[in-house]
């Protein structure tokens, strides 16, 4: 039986690999199975990936949205960095009108764009990371390079499918 799909937006390589060395050097040992992310939906229905395919595919062949890092974000055990983007906003929404009816509760919520660079750590471990990193990632530009879909194997994820942004 298949897993679960999970979107999420693909970064530059150069802010890849910015992001994800946060998250190395933050993340609690033995945690952190998969790189650095930005989650639009986290449970999709493995039965939608074809659909999922062509709408990916479809909103792909336009321009990569703009997107900035805004600050971080306290999530009580861990760190998050803000993320952003009208234009990315605006291709959630349209994979989410789509696929309504398959959403799971937390992909029908309000999308609140992120990358967690930390997670699982006591609070004052947290505020210590986001007081040293306050003021670096205030308006940032974060270059948005395409969308990948993976599927949740209850660990590391296996790639389904990148679409890198054209237009």
């Amino acid at each position: 039986m298949r897993g679960p799909i999970i979107l999420t937006a693909l970064f530059s390589a150069a802010d890849h690999a910015l992001l994800d060395g946060l998250r190395r050097a933050h993340y609690p040992p033995g945690r952190d199975r998969v790189p650095a992310h930005l989650t639009l939906f986290h449970h999709l229905p493995p039965s939608l990936e074809d659909a999922l395919s062509g709408q990916v595919r479809r909103m792909a062949a336009g321009p990569p949205p703009a997107a900035i890092l805004a600050g971080t974000i306290n999530l009580g055990g861990g760190t998050a960095l803000r993320v952003r983007s009208p234009g990315l906003e605006t291709i959630r929404a349209e994979l989410a009108d789509a696929f309504a009816g398959m959403l799971i509760p937390q992909d029908r919520a309000a999308w609140r764009p992120h990358v967690t660079i930390q997670n699982k750590v006591p609070a004052a471990e947290a505020r210590a990371l986001q007081h040293a990193l306050a003021g670096r990632f205030e308006n940032r530009p974060l270059a948005i390079a395409g969308l990948g879909a993976w599927e949740y194997r209850g660990g590391p994820w296996a790639p389904l499918g990148r679409w890198a942004f054209r237009g």
